[in-house]
Parts: C-alpha cells; structure tokens; sequence
C-alpha cells in the first residue's frame, strides 16, 4: 500500500475512483446503488467536487476489493496538501518579515491581499534583501512592478485595454 499511496499522495481519491471505473468498465450509478449511495454524491466525488468520507471510503473499498483505508488516507492527504496550499498562499513567510518594518500597525492584522500596494512600497523602501525576495516570492514580479512603477505603468495599462 506505501508505493499506491506514494504515486497517488496529493491526488484527489475520486480522480482514482474515476480510472478504476473506466479501467474495469463500471458505470457509476449502478455502482452507488449497489453500495446504497445517491449516483450524484458519488459523480460528485469522482469530479472531485466532494469530499469523500470515511464511511463511503470503506464501502467502495470492500466493493472493488482495494486495501482498507486506502481511499481514505488519500483523501487525508489530499486534505493536507489543500492546507499546506491555503497557508502558502495566505500570507508571506512571516520568519522572513521584521516585525520592525511595521512599526505603526499590528502585523497580524495585516490583510495582504487587500493592503498589498503599502505593504510593497513599505519593504522596498525599508526592507533588506531577504524581505524583498519573499514579497517577490509573494506576490510575483508583475503585482510588484505595477505599484512601484505606478505613475508610468497605469497609462500604458489603460492604452491597452482601449
């Protein structure tokens, strides 16, 4: 099971349901009745719209013969993996960030998202070096580019767009 769950870790459990339907010819309805499930929450699952739960993890495995808990450990771990992606996303590498830079406000309450423009012109002009790479890392090269370079970016922004 350690190799199955190595190739498949990060993958949504319903994207190898959906393969394992194709591969031994199974039609999906058929199949969630059979187990006492609604055809749509199974559909649902296989489009990875859904989260599949333990319980239906358990009757699908016994059904089409797959170790126990298999299809439950990938959905755990695709669980982690969307986690680890939210927190990467939401806010900068704060270990990397002085506290110092914003003196004036409290940094916890900093929403980066929203406040993006002063939070970039405050490290580029206050910042060192390592602080400037994580914004960068942050927000990428053009949302950096488009505030320091405001005054000459917009017109030509704005011609474009005509």
């Amino acid at each position: 099971m350690s190799n199955y769950l190595e190739r498949y870790k990060g993958i949504h459990p319903g994207i190898i349901l959906e393969r394992e339907f194709k591969k031994r010819a199974l039609h999906k309805r058929p199949f969630a009745l059979s187990i006492g499930e609604h055809p749509q929450t199974l559909n649902a699952i296989t489009k990875g719209k859904r989260k599949l739960n333990t319980a239906l993890a358990l009757k699908i495995e016994e059904k089409l013969g797959f170790e126990e808990g298999s299809l439950a450990i990938l959905q755990t771990y695709f669980d982690i993996n969307e986690e680890k992606q939210k927190n990467e996303t939401s806010k900068p590498n704060m270990k990397l960030l002085r506290n110092s830079l914003f003196w004036d406000t409290d940094i916890s309450k900093i929403e980066w998202d929203k406040q993006f423009s002063a939070v970039i012109r405050r490290v580029f002009e206050r910042g060192n070096e390592i602080e400037k790479q994580e914004l960068i890392r942050f927000y990428g090269y053009e949302k950096i580019n488009i505030v320091l370079n405001q005054v000459t970016v917009l017109p030509y922004t704005i011609y474009n767009n005509k």
